[in-house]
């Protein structure tokens, strides 16, 4: 079975799941107060 080539970086099957992770990142610390924002920047 032949796959069909990536043709920009957002193609790449490890950078999906990368960029759907940071998402939820930012979507749970949003509630974080911000002292803790600081803290984890």
């Amino acid at each position: 079975m032949k796959r069909k080539s990536s043709k920009t970086f957002q193609d790449l099957i490890v950078w999906q799941k990368a960029h759907q992770f940071v998402l939820a990142i930012y979507n749970l610390s949003n509630d974080f107060p911000k002292t803790e924002i600081y803290g984890l920047t």
